[in-house]
């Protein structure tokens, strides 16, 4: 086992701790990928020969020292993709491990669904299911032509290879990208799409109205759901023009949130992050000639206004006073 796959366990006020704990990792290896908002990759081959202890060991060394400042969970594994296939089954205090041989690995992998694989989003496995494609084990030993046809050439050959176990990834070190992120956890697991579009009005506005107090303006837009098993999915979205209008970033959210086809879903928690910040004065806005376009910002102007002297509740939306 070579690669280490880390989720930090990041309250939503400490997204700036992310950048400390890549540094932790650092410490035992250069090659960190970071994994915004709360995840990492590091490969640990050289770390294994140069401190003679496999990746499992120092795995335990690594979360004791991370526990100082928050609790992780880790998976571990002979490739990018198996380690955070693996992390998906990892608990506090236990390394999830992928064994290296190449049997191992197809048994680890036969019985979970497809969307267990890193990149296999609700549509795709959507479309699988309707061809009794539910588990990796039944797309492995599906003929290849068939998953090109239904998924495409490009990708159902992806798909193929890594149902068999083929990793082809590899830890790309790269900086935390200057971000802005905010989460909305429900004190239960939420059904409702309805409270789903809620939070996620509240977050867009939440980031909006920090993004201008920053002056700042933001390039991507990435939404995290968490489910009640602990898995996640996540999708960013380039928008149209760099913003901090509240407006367009909950309607990006939205677009989001719709592509993934919930149905029913229990949902723990739903996250956004503005990424790509760059200065609002630098930034072009379209003219649109739009009045109510216009009258919206200065109304938003205004809110903040409000908000900055009487509270954050002050001014609000109307779905999100009850």
């Amino acid at each position: 086992m070579t690669i280490l796959c880390v989720r930090f366990q990041l309250p939503p006020t400490h997204e700036t701790a992310l950048p400390g704990l890549l540094g932790l990792l650092e410490e035992f290896t250069p090659v960190v990928e970071a994994l915004p908002p709360d995840g990492a990759l590091a490969d640990l081959r050289g770390a294994e020969r140069y401190f003679g202890r496999d990746a499992v060991e120092l795995a335990s060394v690594i979360r004791v020292r991370a526990l100082a400042h928050h609790d992780c969970v880790m998976g571990a594994g002979p490739g990018p993709m198996l380690a955070r296939v693996a992390l998906r089954d990892a608990g506090p205090g236990v390394t999830r491990v992928v064994p290296g041989e190449p049997a191992a690995v197809a048994e680890f992998l036969a019985g979970r669904p497809v969307t267990a694989l890193p990149g296999v989003g609700a549509a795709t496995a959507r479309t699988l299911r309707e061809y009794g494609l539910d588990t990796l084990g039944r797309v492995a030993t599906a003929p290849l032509s068939t998953l090109q046809r239904l998924i495409g050439a490009t990708a159902g050959r992806e798909l193929h290879e890594k149902a068999n176990g083929v990793d082809r990834g590899r830890v790309v070190p790269n900086a935390v990208s200057r971000s802005l992120a905010t989460e909305r956890p429900f004190s239960r697991d939420e059904l409702d799409p309805d409270r789903h579009r809620r939070a996620l009005l509240a977050a867009a506005g939440e980031l909006g109205a920090r993004l201008r107090a920053l002056e700042k303006v933001c390039r991507t837009l990435t939404l995290t759901v968490r489910y009640a098993d602990r898995s996640a999915t996540t999708r960013s979205r380039t928008l149209t023009e760099p913003t901090a209008h509240s407006a367009a970033l909950a309607k990006a959210a939205y677009g989001m949130y719709e592509s993934l086809g919930l149905q029913r879903a229990r949902v723990r928690a739903l996250a956004l992050r503005a990424e790509g910040l760059a200065s609002a004065e630098k930034a072009s806005h379209q003219l649109t000639f739009d009045p109510v376009d216009e009258k919206v910002r200065r109304i938003e102007e205004v809110a903040d206004r409000a908000r900055a002297r009487f509270g954050a509740r002050a001014v609000m939306p109307g779905s999100l006073a009850a």
